[in-house]
């Protein structure tokens, strides 16, 4: 019975000796030894080692079911520590130095099956140097040049599993001319910059062949051209464009403002995707038909008393439009036009 008193008062003595052994603050307020602080539920926050009110060696902090989240080695005292980032599960999501608690140099950081997805040059917090992401199968993603916070220098990214876009970054935005080409290595775009906004000419190609051109001023269109085989190349602005209707499958009738018609040797995917959608609007999605909004005049009558769209100029078939459509015109035509029972009886 004595032993195991005796034992008892031993344990109890040196836990009281432990406990006094850490979270010691000297006479000038400054941490020194080793430190455990715990949460009001008992669970270790943080534990590591001060010299002089300063973090020293190896400092750890865990999650609440004692998993570690952070672990900072450092190699100056307060100053200088290897940082290493986990999450809950112990993966690995970060590794990279601190500066006076600033990113400092080369960072790496990680998928939770190991991957390396991106790596990051600092300098005191800010980003600067070499930026690289990485693609699920470790290839090369994208790469760009920063100094102070902004992209500023050559800028390249990964299109599909060839292809790439490369231009050039001055303080945060595009300047001068971009590029980019397909997996099969032919040239896709080219235009150039100011700013970060588009200036000047812009070209887009399909297979290598130029389909679009625009024209740009800080930002602001002027102008698209796009190619027509009729059968013979031409370009036309879309702003000369009234209609665009499928003819079959391999053909595309193309109405001018000027009454003007064309049939085009192609299909109408590809020609109402280098229109685009700025000035159109689908005036029946089953029958492949588009129009300039700005040719609308509203909706009347054919001899069987359906529902046809007015256009200026007219074209020479009739166009049926589906509901969608039927709801296109009445917002355009809110304000500017009677309402639309009017406009069906003139």
């Amino acid at each position: 019975m004595k032993k195991s008193i005796l034992f008892l008062a031993t344990a109890m003595m040196l836990t009281a000796v432990s406990a006094t052994a850490q979270n010691q603050v000297d006479k000038q307020g400054r941490r020194q030894g080793h430190w455990i602080r715990t949460d009001k539920d008992g669970s270790k926050i943080y534990e590591g080692d001060f010299q002089d009110g300063l973090e020293t060696g190896t400092f750890t902090y865990y999650y609440h079911d004692g998993t570690v989240r952070i672990r900072n080695t450092y190699t100056e005292p307060g100053r200088r520590c290897l940082h290493e980032a986990y999450d809950a599960q112990g993966h690995l999501l970060a590794r990279g130095e601190y500066n006076q608690r600033n990113r400092d140099g080369l960072w790496k950081f990680y998928a939770e099956d190991g991957r390396l997805v991106k790596e990051a040059t600092y300098n005191m917090g800010v980003k600067d140097g070499i930026h690289v992401i990485y693609e699920r199968n470790g290839d090369t993603a994208e790469v760009s040049t920063w100094a102070n916070n902004h992209r500023h220098g050559r800028w390249w990214k990964r299109i599909g599993d060839k292809g790439y876009i490369t231009g050039n970054y001055v303080n945060g935005g595009l300047e001068g001319r971009l590029v980019a080409y397909d997996d099969n290595g032919k040239l896709s775009r080219e235009g150039f910059y100011a700013g970060g906004l588009k200036h000047g000419d812009y070209k887009y190609y399909e297979d290598g062949i130029l389909t679009i051109k625009e024209r740009w001023n800080y930002g602001m269109m002027n102008d698209r051209e796009i190619r027509l085989l009729c059968p013979e190349e031409r370009f036309v602005s879309i702003h000369d464009i009234a209609c665009m209707a499928a003819q079959g499958k391999a053909k595309t009738i193309v109405i001018l403002r000027d009454g003007t018609k064309l049939t085009t040797l192609e299909p109408t995917d590809p020609v109402f995707s280098r229109a685009g959608d700025e000035l159109f609007a689908l005036a029946n999605r089953k029958s492949r038909i588009s129009v300039a909004r700005s040719c609308i005049q509203g909706i009347g009558k054919d001899n069987e008393n359906r529902d046809i769209l007015l256009l200026e100029p007219q074209p020479d078939f009739a166009i049926f439009p589906d509901e969608d459509a039927v709801k296109m015109v009445q917002s355009i035509h809110f304000e500017e036009h009677p309402p639309l029972e009017e406009i069906i009886n003139r």
